[in-house]
């Protein structure tokens, strides 16, 4: 993976670990009118594309991007986001260690 999608994959994590915080981050969801729902969405489309040209694990993007429509739903979004901070995590991990697939 190139340092592009390294950043765009553990950037798309920390964001989703920081609205995964259950009081902060749903206040921050909120205070903000769901636009933060709006940029998890954007980042994780465009981490989707770029993922794909390089060949690197996208799938937790693609979670991203239905967690962040799903996000709308104060506790099923709060679980989705979890869930996909998780996931990203790992294929964050994994992705280090290992060569692209070509």
């Amino acid at each position: 993976m190139t340092p592009i999608g390294k950043l765009f994959k553990w950037g798309t994590f920390a964001y989703e670990a920081f609205l995964a915080l259950p009081l902060i981050g749903g206040a921050f969801v909120v205070a903000n009118a769901w636009v933060p729902l709006g940029v998890a969405f954007l980042l994780h489309a465009v981490a989707v594309v770029l993922l794909l040209k390089e060949r690197g694990p996208f799938i937790g993007n693609v979670i991203g991007v239905i967690t962040s429509v799903v996000g709308l739903i104060p506790f099923v979004g709060w679980i989705m986001h979890v869930i996909t901070a998780i996931i990203l995590l790992v294929e964050g991990l994994s992705a280090s260690r290992r060569t692209p697939r070509y």
